[in-house]
């Protein structure tokens, strides 16, 4: 008798749940469910008004998601409710969340402030606390700093942490817990509190050996910081085990059995290298969405300047997960395409059946590389890797009166690959040699141009993952291990992977020309790379902070 798992993707502005077959990883079903609040950077749903740089999301929308994803795609996929046997959630991260004893969270209570909400992942107002933390920790000569690339973002927990301790210290004191979204996702599920390792490793400055920052530091930071670790984190739990069972309420409400077995919740991109096959050292995947990341694996821990982290646990037990990554790559051709692109072309697309971004890929590709005169620097929203800073911004160098519309599509493009192939250099330059190198992502499917230009900028072959939701199928493997070979899942990830997850037939091959040209032009990439981005220029963040002052 077939067995079947579920995994579900909380991404930025909506969540998938994915019914696929335990022994072959076929995908029978799906359901998507669209979060009604969306990202909330301008206001909360009163009406408060938000400052700049902030990006808040509503909890609610994360259970209703649940509710309506995971019936929906068990419908879908046509399956008994008999024959599931466990479940697996990612989510983006760190987005971070306030909750009551009861677990429930402080925005019910109160719904007018601003950090009683949940704090996404690309919340950048806690820079400040972010550029502090990084400055005590140099001071102090902590040495978990280098195991971030010398920098710790303000995207993480605990520059967030710091935001709400000094500008709402009374909602600071009165929450019992301070937990990652999808972890809280899971403590609803189960009834039981439980930390990732993988999410804990790569946003809350934990490793497995030594655990949190000391004490002390975390006062220095803000002496309502002392004791967080103690009084408002938890225990961390090693992905690849099991977090509980669903209650009763809960598999009524997602149509499932009580006491199916629950997964450790992961983070969206770390999950996605099983999907494609990959539990062993050596090999990088390219996760290619609205951002991007870069995971990778190895048996030793080293020291890669810029990097995300890398954490023992952190992606597969027993390994060291490598991270790094691109603050917008998806998002970065999107502003082109929704701020930029003249009607005419909108209206040439329509005609030829294609969308904007099919038309202006279909003329960007009979360009040759370096025809147009362009080049840019892909950080329109700042720079995740190598430079770990969210404060500096794009640039288009190179335009003339005569620069077309796919010309700039073209540029934003090859910036992107440019800026994966720096972290490709840094790690390699670091000790950490990539073998492979794979993608997924709905990119990596759509847009075969976009792919070649990689492989060329690149000049590495570049394998494509098999699924097309490699995440949800990510948590779902974790699932079937959370239920057990007992139970008909698998007793390992690596397992679940040699049997569910594969790449597809398809490489991309460099062009040895190509790759020539795209050499010149990313050394000049470089050049000012290093100018805008280590200090010799930062008129970037001067321009910056007199937007910031204006519109206050």
């Amino acid at each position: 008798m077939a067995k079947y798992v579920i995994g579900i993707d909380y991404g930025t502005l909506s969540a998938r749940a994915l019914v696929c077959e335990v022994g072959t990883g076929r995908e029978l079903g799906e359901g998507v469910f669209e979060y009604p609040h969306a990202v909330m950077d301008e206001c909360l749903p009163d009406g408060t008004v938000l400052p700049p740089d902030w990006a808040l999301e509503h909890p609610q929308d994360y259970l209703d998601a649940l509710y309506a994803a995971v019936p929906e795609a068990l419908k879908n996929a046509g399956v008994d409710k008999d024959d599931v046997i466990g479940l697996g959630i990612d989510f983006t991260a760190c987005t971070l969340m306030p909750i009551d004893k009861n677990g429930d969270p402080l925005s019910d209570k109160y719904p007018s402030r601003p950090h009683a909400y949940v704090k996404l992942w690309k919340h950048h107002a806690a820079q400040e606390q972010a550029n502090r933390l990084n400055h005590i920790a140099e001071e102090r000569g902590e040495k978990w700093l280098k195991r971030y690339g010398g920098k710790i973002s303000s995207e993480w927990m605990f520059p967030k942490l710091m935001q709400t301790a000094e500008e709402d210290p009374e909602l600071f004191k009165e929450a019992d817990r301070f937990i990652e979204a999808g972890d809280w996702v899971i403590l609803r599920m189960t009834g039981k509190e439980t930390r990732s390792s993988c999410m804990a490793g790569y946003k809350a400055i934990w490793s497995k050996r030594e655990g949190y920052p000391p004490r002390d530091f975390l006062k220095q930071l803000n002496p309502l910081l002392e004791n967080v670790v103690e009084e408002k984190l938890g225990k961390v739990t090693s992905i690849g085990s099991k977090a509980g069972e669903l209650t009763e309420e809960m598999a009524a409400k997602l149509g499932l059995n009580p006491g199916t077995a629950v997964a450790v919740c992961n983070v969206d991109a770390h999950v996605s290298l099983p999907p494609a096959g990959l539990t062993q050292k050596g090999s990088m995947l390219m996760v290619m969405g609205t951002s991007s990341c870069h995971i990778m694996l190895g048996d030793e821990e080293k020291i890669v300047p810029g990097m995300c982290g890398v954490v023992e646990d952190g992606v597969v037990p027993g390994l060291f997960g490598y991270e790094a990554g691109q603050s917008c790559l998806g998002d970065h051709y999107n502003w082109f395409v929704d701020n930029c692109v003249p009607e005419a072309y909108e209206i040439a697309a329509r005609e030829k059946g294609m969308n904007t971004h099919q038309y202006l890929t279909s003329l960007a590709e009979k360009q040759k590389p370096g025809e147009s005169g362009l080049l840019a620097l892909d950080w329109w929203n700042g720079n995740r890797s190598v430079l770990v800073d969210v404060d500096l911004t794009g640039m288009m160098l190179g335009m003339t009166l005569t620069t077309k519309p796919e010309e700039i599509y073209r540029a934003l493009i090859e910036a992107t690959a440019y800026g994966t192939r720096i972290i490709i250099d840094t790690f390699e330059e670091n000790g950490v040699m990539i073998d492979k190198l794979f993608a997924c992502g709905g990119i990596s499917q759509k847009n075969p141009f976009l792919m070649q230009l990689f492989a060329d900028v690149l000049k590495r072959e570049i394998r494509i993952a098999r699924s097309t939701q490699t995440p949800a199928l990510g948590s779902a493997m974790f699932g079937a291990v959370a239920a057990g070979k007992a139970k008909g899942g698998y007793d390992s990830i690596e397992q679940a992977a040699a049997e569910m997850g594969g790449a597809l037939p398809t490489v991309y091959v460099p062009n040895e020309e190509n790759g020539r040209i795209y050499d010149e032009l990313y050394s000049e990439y470089r050049r000012l790379h290093d100018y805008f981005g280590r200090g010799e220029n930062d008129v970037m963040k001067r321009l910056k902070d007199i937007r910031r002052r204006q519109r206050a």
